[in-house]
């Protein structure tokens, strides 16, 4: 068995309702800080609690019933830990308030608080589906921005409908859905990659993207590049040019973007492609579908093309692939 990051899990409606929420405030105290909460639902509270510990970021996801966050200033003033928390509301709503700001947190959108301050929140529930959030702890002395321009936006409403805010949902949803997807040698890259999002999320809202590190922008730029090739796979004109001119850079920026990295552009577009093939021979749901409509599916029209690239990589034609797996 494949070692997994360091993850921790408690469902609550495995315990008995009388221990419910105790053990769920004792994980999410950890997560963060500690706050008093209030709910009516504590005398049987179903809760979910997921701690995945990403080197210098924690990513933690909670599901809960509505209820009531309060961090006074007497527990601050017990336990100040100098961190924020980048919340995106993945289900409800909430409000969130720290020093002179009060905002509506709908569904799909982040807050960002600051730990060492005093804050509340209230947390609405959805009819019967709990709420839930996806929350990134991330260190002061790790955040690339500037305190003063940071507090600007604790308590505001973030949309991650588009820009580095869509690109850091997505990117933490998957991370909190699948972490037996990564060892625990990639959790410390894994940090890496959310603090540089998160970094150009606060950023992009301030329009300061230029105060960032030329490193920070340089690599955000190529997850927001290694993302947008994941997701276009499939279109037959995805080539260096096209991506370069799809994120408004020369094919010589791009190429020296990934000068250091394991592949060429070309040659991730090419392994990624491959990748996906290989998933869908040994999908059983897919066992029907002949090889060449899966080979065009992901970008690979020309099947004695694709035949050529799959035999050099994985030592066999996708057919004899299949049959060995089947």
């Amino acid at each position: 068995m494949n070692p997994l990051l360091p993850c921790e899990v408690l469902d609550t409606s495995v315990l008995p309702p009388s221990d419910r929420f105790e053990r769920w405030y004792e994980v999410i105290a950890r997560e963060a800080a500690p706050t008093y909460v209030k709910s009516p639902h504590l005398a049987d509270f179903k809760a979910l609690a997921k701690r995945v510990s990403l080197g210098t970021v924690l990513l933690a996801e909670l599901r809960y019933p509505t209820l009531d966050t309060i961090r006074s200033p007497r527990l601050v003033r017990r336990s100040q830990p100098d961190t924020y928390q980048l919340v995106l509301m993945t289900t409800g709503e909430s409000v969130a308030h720290q020093e002179r700001t009060q905002s509506s947190v709908p569904q799909a959108s982040f807050t960002l608080l600051d730990n060492s301050k005093p804050f509340t929140g209230t947390h609405y529930a959805s009819g019967p589906t709990l709420a839930s959030s996806i929350s990134l702890v991330i260190p002061h002395q790790a955040m690339p921005l500037h305190p003063d321009k940071v507090r600007g936006l604790l308590a505001s409403s973030i949309s991650s409908d588009t820009g580095m805010a869509a690109l850091l949902a997505q990117f933490v949803r998957r991370v909190a859905a699948r972490p037996e997807e990564f060892a625990p040698s990639q959790a410390a890259t894994l940090g890496a990659i959310a603090l540089d999002l998160a970094a150009s999320t606060l950023a992009q809202r301030l329009a300061v993207q230029e105060l960032l590190p030329v490193e920070v922008r340089e690599r955000t730029l190529r997850t927001e590049i290694e993302t947008f090739i994941e997701n276009n796979l499939g279109r037959t004109d995805l080539t260096p040019r096209s991506v370069a001119a799809a994120h408004h850079i020369s094919l010589r920026m791009l190429h020296r973007l990934f000068a250091s990295e394991q592949h060429t552009v070309a040659e991730l577009i090419r392994h990624r492609r491959l990748a996906r093939c290989q998933r869908d021979l040994l999908n059983p749901l897919l066992a029907d579908r002949p090889v060449h409509r899966i080979a065009a599916r992901w970008g690979f029209p020309a099947y004695a093309h694709f035949s050529r690239l799959f035999k050099h990589t994985f030592g066999m034609s996708p057919q004899q692939y299949r049959d060995l797996h089947r």
